[in-house]
């Protein structure tokens, strides 16, 4: 099974050329500014491509879709498009689940406070997944960035990690944090930042191809 992934597009979607692949999956950020007319226009764009199966979670640019979710479901009713938000599906005896939370940075959508708050949502993450998709990276996997005073900081989140650990999916696919864009294994697990824009929100990335054996 031939996945093609990507994330944190927002909204420049149609500059990017997509490579045929079994399940097309998009990480998060679909929109720059989260509004209903930028997801219809994500969706117009997802919809047409040939893959058998594409699946998309939401990011914390993503406001719509946290704010207007019974509109979003809507949108998508009767579509070959499935959104995976805190849920899972199937696919040819592949376990697939997605989570658009991350962990509190100002006032975004799909943002949790550290502890409880977050915890209950990794917690929902089953033990037989194969492929996790979330919106942000685990804690020093892919999530360093670099601040103003040239510090660099690991923004993922501890607790995501913990449940990976439990979990141990064959791969976990994200983004979020744009400059983390690459490849990592550890642990068992196969992680993947596959943010296609870089720091500076310009498309640089190609969609990422991964073979799921």
């Amino acid at each position: 099974m031939k996945l093609v992934c990507l994330s944190d597009t927002h909204g420049d979607h149609r500059q990017v050329v997509v490579p045929a692949g079994d399940v097309l999956l998009h990480a998060g950020d679909l929109t720059a500014h989260g509004t209903q007319a930028d997801f219809e226009d994500f969706l117009a764009w997802f919809s047409a491509h040939p893959h058998p199966h594409k699946l998309f979670i939401a990011g914390n640019h993503d406001l719509f879709l946290e704010s207007s979710t019974e509109v979003a479901q809507r949108l998508l009713a009767d579509s070959d498009m499935v959104w995976l938000n805190d849920s899972g599906i199937c696919i040819d005896g592949v376990n697939f689940w997605g989570s658009p939370i991350t962990l509190r940075f100002h006032d975004w959508a799909f943002m949790r406070e550290p502890g409880d708050d977050i915890g209950k949502h990794w917690q929902q993450i089953p033990s037989n997944t194969d492929v996790l998709i979330t919106h942000g990276p685990p804690h020093q996997i892919l999530d360093t960035v670099q601040r103003p005073d040239s510090t660099k900081e690991f923004t993922g989140c501890p607790q995501l990690l913990e449940r990976i650990q439990h979990v141990k999916p064959r791969v976990h696919i994200f983004g979020h944090i744009h400059e983390g864009h690459g490849a990592l294994h550890s642990g068992g697990v196969d992680f993947l930042n596959v943010s296609t824009m870089n720091q500076a929100y310009r498309i640089t990335h190609h969609p990422v191809e991964y073979e799921l054996k």
